[in-house]
């Protein structure tokens, strides 16, 4: 039984995506109404984000503020966001097209798509744990980043300030021609209601 359990670990860890590696190329619907793929955005700096509205770090992040001002400030600059839902129907999270849109507007969301994944398969295909899980693809295709949002595991609106923000540091180091230093971080939430 053991056995079993450790291999099928060890499978579920090897289909997560590796940083430095190829972002896999993936085709989703958006509440824009649009089908969106990765690869539509080539030569531009990407950032995907795992979400569900009902889970409270998510909340923190939202309700704070923070992560429309991480989206307002990183698209003004030509980077693309792209907010992923992978929850299941029936189960925390999920949302229709029009719910989604919805969401968008009432959080000011200013992420370039939500994007819907009500099957998990783009959200496993990455290996996303969490809400929110966090990913920086480079320019050139690459992943260059993923994990936490920041330092602070916590769901506490309050931690937002002064926490170290890996995503805007991976982006501002890469618009700056440089290596991201902090490549891979655990990352924290509730788990993706798959």
């Amino acid at each position: 039984m053991k056995f079993i359990a450790l291999a099928l670990m060890f499978s579920l860890s090897a289909l997560a995506v590796e940083t430095g590696k190829p972002a896999p190329d993936f085709k989703l619907e958006g509440v824009s109404g649009k089908t969106v793929s990765l690869s539509d955005f080539k030569g531009k700096l990407v950032v995907l984000e795992w979400k569900n509205h009902g889970c409270p770090f998510v909340k923190k992040h939202y309700d704070s503020n923070n992560m429309q001002t991480l989206q307002s400030k990183y698209t003004k600059n030509g980077v693309v966001w792209l907010s992923i839902i992978s929850s299941a129907e029936g189960k925390q999270g999920y949302v229709t097209a029009a719910e989604g849109l919805a969401d968008k507007t009432k959080y000011k969301s200013d992420s370039t798509d939500v994007l819907l994944d009500p099957q998990g398969t783009v959200g496993q295909l990455y290996g996303a744990k969490t809400t929110p899980h966090m990913f920086v693809v480079a320019k050139d295709g690459t992943l260059a980043y993923q994990g936490a949002i920041d330092d602070k595991a916590d769901a506490d609106q309050e931690s937002v300030k002064g926490a170290k923000n890996y995503v805007a540091q991976a982006l501002d180091e890469l618009a700056a021609g440089k290596k991201v230093s902090v490549a891979s971080t655990k990352s924290y939430g509730c788990g993706v209601k798959y």
